[in-house]
């Protein structure tokens, strides 16, 4: 089991609060343990149907995200094998939960589907906060939701190193202008920062009378 591809996955759009939470994730693991070769961890962003070929490498994959559960915000659900499709698109938050299940769709066409498949999700607070960082409740889940990550692992015989350091770090999945301190600490307040989307990106494309 231990010899198994492992593809662990932080799905989801940072610039939107807690849609940010698969991101973080991974982020956060990545910062504080040191996997064996086989596992490998991927920000997946918004990246939807290019995600395919990663999944059908993998015979074990573990996704974070936050997913509308329809439950009290903040509360983690672990959802496994057939059931995670259909929870990825029970009530889709974002085109990127529309992508993600167009891509388990096509590895299981492919006859290239992982084995085993765990979503570890989170009933996000709130979304509509552009640029917005992950709220107190959901944020509040990290760590919980990386020790079912690690208890999973364990499971399969897989057991990470800590780092003890920051500077024992591997190298940052994303940009590091993105990493969680630095992405909350250089928003700007919000008589600056438009927080339900970009403004000059809705005035370029308003109709004229609105414009005048």
């Amino acid at each position: 089991m231990a010899a198994d591809n492992i593809l662990i996955l932080g799905i989801g759009n940072l610039l939107w609060a807690d849609e940010g939470f698969g991101v973080r994730c991974v982020e956060r693991l990545n910062q504080r343990y040191r996997f064996p070769e086989q596992v490998k961890l991927l920000d997946g962003g918004t990246q939807g149907i290019y995600l395919v070929q990663h999944v059908q490498e993998a015979d074990v994959l573990i996704v974070f995200d936050a997913i509308d559960y329809g439950i009290k915000p903040g509360t983690l659900k672990i959802v496994r094998d057939d059931e995670v499709p259909k929870f990825m698109g029970a009530k889709r938050m974002s085109l990127h939960q529309t992508g993600f299940q167009e891509v388990l769709a096509m590895a299981e066409l492919t006859g290239r589907y992982p084995r085993e498949l765990m979503l570890i999700g989170v009933q996000p607070e709130l979304l509509e906060d552009f640029g917005g960082s992950l709220t107190g409740s959901v944020r509040a889940q990290l760590d919980p939701a990386i020790e079912r990550a690690l208890d999973y692992l364990a499971s399969l015989g897989v057991v990470p190193l800590a780092v003890e350091s920051e500077l024992e770090s591997h190298e940052a999945l994303s940009p590091r202008q993105l990493a969680l301190e630095r992405y909350e600490q250089g928003r700007p307040d919000s008589g600056e920062a438009f927080r339900h989307g970009d403004v000059r990106f809705m005035n370029l494309y308003a109709p004229a009378a609105e414009k005048s």
